[in-house]
C-alpha cells in the first residue's frame, strides 16, 4: 500500500480544512428529481433523513418542494445547511460515524484512526465527521488520518465552522448519490 503525502502544516490562526477533489458533474436523470418532488412528505424527509440527520434541515427541504432542478435542490440544502442552529449541528453530528477503512486495511490503520478519533472527540466533544466524496478509496484513510491531526490544531469554534462545512458538503454528496439512483 503507497502512503499518502505528509501531514500538511497548520498555521496558528488558521483554520486547518483538508483540501478536497472538487465534486463530480454527473447530471442525476430528472425522473429521479421528479420521484423526490412528488414522494410523499413522510418519505422524503426519511431520504433526507439519510443524507443529513438534522429533522429541521430535512424538515425545511421538505416543505419547499418541488424544485425545478438538482442545482435548485442543491442550493436549498447549503442555504438549510448554514441556517442551522448549532443545536441542529450537534444533533447531526452525533449520528455521523468516520467513514468505513477499505476492507484490506492493516490493523495498525485501524488503532491510529481509533486513537486519532479519541483524541478528537476529547478535544472537542462531538464525532469527526469528513465529506470524502469522489476521493479515490486508496486515498481515504491517509486523508482522514491527515485531517483528523490537522484539525485537532483548530480552537473550538474554529473546529465548528469546519465540522458544519463539512456536514453541508456530506448531505450534498449524499444527496446526489440518492438522485443518481444509488443507495444508503
Amino acid at each position: 500500500m503507497t502512503r499518502g503525502p505528509t501531514l500538511p502544516a497548520h498555521l496558528p490562526g488558521r483554520v486547518a480544512i483538508p483540501a478536497l477533489p472538487e465534486q463530480s458533474r454527473c447530471t442525476p436523470p430528472p425522473a429521479l428529481l421528479d420521484a423526490f418532488n412528488s414522494a410523499p412528505e413522510a418519505e422524503a424527509r426519511h431520504t433526507l433523513l439519510a443524507c443529513f440527520r438534522s429533522p429541521s434541515w430535512a424538515h425545511r427541504l421538505t416543505t419547499h418542494r418541488p424544485y425545478p432542478d438538482v442545482d435548485a435542490l442543491l442550493a436549498a440544502s447549503d442555504e438549510a445547511a448554514y441556517d442551522l442552529t448549532w443545536g441542529d449541528l450537534t444533533e447531526a453530528l452525533t449520528a455521523e460515524t468516520l467513514p468505513p477503512l477499505p476492507d484490506d486495511a492493516y490493523g495498525a490503520a485501524h488503532m491510529a484512526l481509533n486513537a486519532a478519533q479519541a483524541a478528537y472527540e476529547s478535544r472537542f466533544g462531538h464525532s469527526f465527521v469528513i465529506c470524502l466524496h469522489d476521493l479515490p478509496p486508496d486515498e481515504a484513510l491517509d486523508h482522514v488520518l491527515a485531517a483528523i491531526r490537522s484539525r485537532l490544531a483548530n480552537d473550538p469554534e474554529e473546529e465548528r465552522v469546519v465540522a458544519a462545512e463539512e456536514l453541508r458538503r456530506l448531505a450534498r454528496g449524499r444527496l446526489l448519490d440518492i438522485l443518481r439512483g444509488a443507495r444508503l
